[in-house]
């Protein structure tokens, strides 16, 4: 493998590890908001208990998440030159915009919310904790504009080679930023809701039956079973928007290679790029056109239509996108019918009586906003190839002059460091579960619900 192809699987794999625990602290953040406003309003222990626990969950995630970007900023230089070369005065800004609007925020009263319990009034650290979840999403706010303005660039002009801001407000609110942002907010919120679902029901399954523990699930069951559909019907908006402005994209995922009216759906096929067609195709005639749309006889444009006249393939590697498409719309299903079923299952019996069989579901499922989120991403950016900027550059272009062989050793050393960290983070999430469950205590007794505080007691740990 040549340098450019190094590059490309070493920036997959950091941005893959590094979005994970965004994904999570996102929502979770305002999880933990809506624990502590609960404990405020009712005074009951649970809330309180199922703060202390998830608040340890978010201080992991966004260590590791802090940590992981790093390595991405290094490699706009070290991998990636020619990017911040011809965009860098768009990308640079808003870089800068998330570190003032949101790392600031975060490193201001992240301590508050962490170790300000006992020191603080109550009233000020449930305004830490709102303002760290804002942070939050004021990070992921900016970050989605830079990649959605990759995407659909606008407002600007390039002059000898190098883009220029004209309109800042038409580079932020780009034509795919407002349908990207909620996407992944939206997958946050899921991410968060299986998570603190699936954790909830492994305690459960251990034999811990905290009030605590019973709160959360039903709390992450409800999250989920809201957040799916307006998923699903914010994914048909975002599909129709990319449609429209990416359409090699669309193609790709949906393994269409001729321009017609009345296209199929395809569920599962092999798609050739060799014989440009699919093997062992099984779709439903006309459903495609209907989805992208909205008309049984609309017309969807077909890889074919994405050719050099020398034949070489100007759409993405089909096979990757239309996978990674598939897996992230499967596990979509799955988390709607799992948490339609746990929500039933809650207001028919309780927490308490819920099902065995959708405890181990909701165990199994824990992480499985990880694999919705990573399939759609790799939907998204390895949907855009062979851009880097839609229309302004390829990534060819923005490549290092590098030798191949120390490309490859450090992505061998990042992969090792990223498996190692990965099994320790999911690891210790388990421990502090199994820990809570043999009766060591995590919580704070005599929380103050306003004014100054009044701890009696709190554990060494």
């Amino acid at each position: 493998m040549d340098t450019l192809i190094l590059s490309r699987i070493q920036f997959g794999a950091n941005i893959s590890f590094h979005i994970l625990f965004p994904t999570i602290t996102i929502a979770l953040g305002w999880m933990l908001l809506f624990f502590k406003l609960r404990y405020t309003a009712t005074g009951a222990q649970k809330w309180m208990d199922a703060y202390l626990f998830w608040v340890k969950v978010f201080a992991l995630s966004f260590a590791m998440g802090v940590v992981s970007g790093i390595t991405m900023s290094f490699q706009f230089g070290t991998n990636w030159p020619g990017f911040m070369e011809t965009v860098g005065n768009i990308a640079g800004p808003l870089l800068a915009y998330e570190v003032m609007t949101a790392f600031f925020l975060e490193a201001v009263f992240l301590g508050i919310m962490l170790f300000g319990a006992r020191k603080v009034p109550g009233w000020l650290h449930t305004t830490a904790t709102f303002l760290v979840a804002f942070g939050t999403t004021m990070s992921a706010f900016w970050i989605l504009v830079l990649n959605s303005w990759m995407h659909t660039p606008a407002g600007f002009e390039m002059r000898d080679g190098v883009a220029f801001a004209t309109d800042w407000w038409a580079i932020i609110f780009n034509p795919s930023m407002p349908y990207r942002l909620v996407h992944m907010l939206l997958a946050s919120g899921l991410t968060v809701a299986f998570l603190v679902a699936g954790i909830s029901a492994l305690r459960l399954l251990w034999g811990d039956k905290a009030e605590s523990v019973k709160s959360t699930l039903r709390t992450g069951v409800m999250l989920g079973a809201l957040l799916i559909p307006l998923q699903i019907f914010m994914g048909d908006l975002h599909g129709l928007n990319t449609k429209e402005h990416q359409p090699a994209k669309v193609a790709a995922m949906e393994g269409n290679w001729e321009t017609s009216t009345n296209v199929p759906l395809v569920l599962f096929a092999l798609p050739n790029e060799e014989a440009r067609e699919n093997k062992y195709e099984v779709a439903i005639p006309g459903l495609a056109s209907l989805i992208l749309t909205h008309s049984w006889d609309g017309e969807v444009k077909g890889l074919n239509d994405f050719v050099a006249l020398d034949g070489t393939p100007l759409h993405p590697p089909v096979a990757a996108v239309f996978w990674s498409f598939r897996i992230m719309v499967g596990t979509g299903l799955a988390m709607l019918a799992l948490s339609w079923a746990g929500a039933y299952m809650l207001r028919r019996r309780g927490a308490s009586d819920m099902p065995k069989v959708l405890l181990v579901g909701f165990a199994v499922m824990a992480f499985s906003g990880w694999i919705a989120t990573l399939a759609g991403w790799y939907t998204t950016e390895i949907g855009r190839q062979p851009w880097l900027v839609q229309g302004v550059m390829t990534t060819e272009q923005a490549v290092a002059d590098v030798p191949a062989p120390l490309v490859l050793s450090t992505l061998i050393a990042y992969l090792a460091i990223y498996a190692a960290l990965i099994v320790a983070y999911m690891g210790t999430i388990t421990y502090l579960a199994w820990k809570n469950c043999r009766g060591e205590p995590l919580s704070i007794r005599s929380f103050p619900r306003g004014g100054e505080a009044n701890v009696t007691a709190i554990p060494r740990e």
